[in-house]
């Protein structure tokens, strides 16, 4: 016979009722742990990059000033190890900073539990690149799916149908994107790596990059060869075009040469600025699809100050207070 489950009833354990209000507070907080830095492995299948900047520089400053102010989270592993859930820029940061040791938070979970965290602990980052958020939402709703309660089957009206509504609805709203927006990124993950860093480049916008991942691996290849001859991306009336042309079994390297060769009005004379540095002065706020319109309206208000402002007090040097 089945033993019924236990009703939380909100009751005083019987352990608790011998501790003062201290005591049980600082029982329900985390339990913080010194974990050897040669015991923590990376989490697999990590989509986020952890970059060597100046912002690396500065937490590493910190650490050995102040030591790592917030703990990361760990999860055990079978073999005694331990597996990084949220922190995987404090673990480098430490590592460069010398430390053997590392504050940890360490929780059991689940695989698939440790999936969600690890994705929602990494969105709050200021700059997060297409290809980051392309495997993590991926991976997110795969994990989301396998979770009990999931229905198996979604309509998506950019042709992804494996995972449940329920998934993507509540991942649309925790993300602040739209389901469209979310399966979207997940189409980028079937771009060849050289499209997909051009994309993370600001050169290919994402509504192209979406068309472009559909063509097969050669076809997408040949796009990337000829992108590099003539210095320019396709636009997303071209990449349109080349996607009928590989589900007719027409799209050749000549086809995308002659697509490619046509004159674009925007492409006459360009300036390539990687979407990475732009990032830390664009708002938090402000999508990777916005982010055009936003540079273009701070230009606009730029010039519009420049007129109002003499030319004399432009050029004057600033006084030193």
């Amino acid at each position: 016979m089945r033993e019924k489950p236990k009703l939380d009833l909100g009751l005083t354990a019987y352990d608790e009722l011998f501790k003062d209000d201290k005591e049980i507070k600082e029982g329900r907080l985390p339990k913080i742990y010194d974990i050897p830095i040669e015991l923590i492995d990376d989490f697999p299948d990590h989509p986020f990059k952890v970059r060597l900047d100046e912002d690396m520089d500065q937490l590493v400053e910190s650490i050995k000033d102040r030591g790592l102010i917030t703990p990361i989270t760990l999860r055990p592993k079978e073999d005694g190890r331990y597996e990084i859930v949220s922190g995987h820029r404090r673990k480098k940061a430490c590592e460069i900073a010398g430390l053997s040791y590392v504050k940890a938070d360490v929780r059991e979970m689940s695989r698939d539990e440790a999936i969600i965290l690890m994705v929602e602990s990494n969105l709050q980052r200021s700059t997060i690149l297409p290809s980051e958020k392309a495997f993590s939402y991926k991976m997110r709703l795969e994990a989301m799916k396998r979770l009990p309660g999931r229905p198996e089957k979604n309509y998506s009206p950019v042709g992804n149908n494996l995972f449940g509504t329920t998934s993507s609805a509540a991942m649309a709203e925790n993300v602040g994107e739209s389901k469209n927006t979310i399966f979207r990124y997940i189409r980028l993950t079937e771009l060849i790596p050289e499209l997909l860093d051009l994309v993370d480049e600001g050169k290919i916008a994402l509504r192209p990059a979406v068309e472009l991942s559909y063509l097969s691996k050669d076809e997408q290849k040949m796009v990337y060869e000829q992108a590099q001859d003539c210095d320019c991306t396709p636009s997303h009336a071209q990449t349109i075009r080349m996607r009928k042309f590989s589900e007719e079994g027409r799209l050749t390297d000549a086809v995308i040469e002659s697509i490619m060769e046509e004159e674009k009005p925007n492409q006459k004379e360009k300036i390539h600025i990687p979407y990475v540095q732009l990032r830390k002065f664009i708002p938090e706020n402000v999508s990777y699809d916005d982010t055009r319109d936003y540079i273009l309206q701070a230009l606009e208000f730029y010039q519009k100050y420049r007129t109002k402002v003499p030319t004399q007090t432009q050029n004057q040097p600033r006084k030193v207070r």
